[in-house]
């Protein structure tokens, strides 16, 4: 974890909403300064900051509504600092809680030196990253869509559907096996959900392939030289890593990804519960644990690693160490700009 160590002159923190942001503002002594309840917007913070602009760091937790301060901040030249929420228990622990006490909290561990950082992404790339996780939405729910037709069938007790229903091709003659009118109904709602909505996934992965901005197109050629990584996974690793130089060495990427099992050890004592798994970045998880299974299909190496590690830890877990490996290749062909290289991956 990463502390935010620098000295200031002033230390705002900012308990935000919505709508509403609770401001507090302290000297590199600890004295309060000022304590403010604000509509969320631009004008009010500028002004209530102004006699502390020369000098002044600004904090707040890693929360949906951070944007629009974030990019205030660096449009005034002001210094910014995402707190990451899963870290910052001094916050959420005591007997009293409410926003005057959270700002002030967030003020002090500033001063302190133990604001603990989130990773500020880059206004210039931010809504393209954010596009790419709707699109994995969108997929999901017709995922859903499609596996309840699926289901319905095995409750009627229906021949099985043998073809894949991804493909709008194999869909048709799925309703008019059900008898009841009810059901018919159901069946035909799911399977025009999972039309409409492989329209737009069709559409934003269009939008996304001739609009999307990418810094380093060789990083992203790169990526695709994986086995089973195609044009939009290859752009969802890029925009979810975005700069590998932010990580110190390949063991913290590994661990942003979500593929190491946490470790807690006190009085000698280790425990190795699925606590603080979900501390990193989800949708970069998702996408590797995608490449794995695309892995699978093209890459002998991949099979028999698979195969051997599934007698001992289950599938899952299998699945699971192979997309680490994945993730270990991709933090190295950054870092080198190399392409993917089969043997380097599975080498023991």
């Amino acid at each position: 974890m990463r502390f935010y160590q620098r000295q200031h002159a002033f230390y705002c923190g900012v308990d935000l909403h919505a709508r509403k942001m609770y401001v507090t503002v302290v000297d590199r002594e600890g004295t309060t300064l000022v304590q403010r309840n604000l509509d969320a917007g631009p004008e009010r913070f500028l002004s209530l900051v102004r006699p502390y602009r020369e000098g002044l760091i600004v904090g707040c937790e890693c929360m949906f509504a951070w944007y629009w301060l974030a990019d205030l901040c660096r449009g005034e030249a002001i210094d910014f600092v995402l707190g990451h929420a899963l870290y910052m228990k001094a916050i959420h622990g005591g007997k009293t809680k409410n926003d005057r006490i959270d700002s002030e909290k967030i003020a002090r561990l500033l001063r302190g030196g133990m604001f603990p950082q989130a990773y500020v992404y880059p206004h210039e790339m931010r809504a393209t990253r954010d596009l790419l996780r709707r699109r994995t939405h969108l997929v999901r729910l017709r995922t859903d869509a499609l596996a309840h037709v699926e289901n319905s069938v095995s409750q009627y007790n229906l021949p099985a559907v043998e073809k894949k229903l991804r493909f709008a091709a194999n869909r048709a003659g799925v309703a008019e096996q059900f008898a009841d009118p009810a059901a018919r109904r159901m069946i035909e709602s799911d399977l025009a959900l999972a039309a409409h909505l492989d329209e737009q996934i069709r559409a934003v992965e269009l939008h996304l392939v001739h609009s999307a901005r990418v810094d380093d197109p060789q990083a992203y050629q790169r990526l695709q030289s994986i086995p089973g990584v195609g044009k939009i996974l290859a752009l969802i690793l890029l925009y979810e890593i975005h700069d590998v130089g932010r990580f110190a060495d390949v063991r913290n990427f590994v661990s942003y990804c979500r593929l190491v099992r946490p470790r807690h050890e006190s009085n000698g004592k280790v425990s190795t519960a699925a606590k603080k798994k979900k501390i990193g970045n989800a949708p970069l998880r998702w996408a590797l644990g995608e490449a794995a299974c695309l892995m699978l299909r093209e890459v002998p190496q991949a099979k028999s690693l698979v195969a051997r590690l599934e007698k001992k830890h289950g599938k899952a877990k299998a699945l699971s160490i192979l997309a680490a490996r994945i993730a270990r290749a991709v933090y190295w062909m950054l870092r080198r700009k190399e392409a993917f290289d089969v043997n380097k991956c599975f080498q023991n």
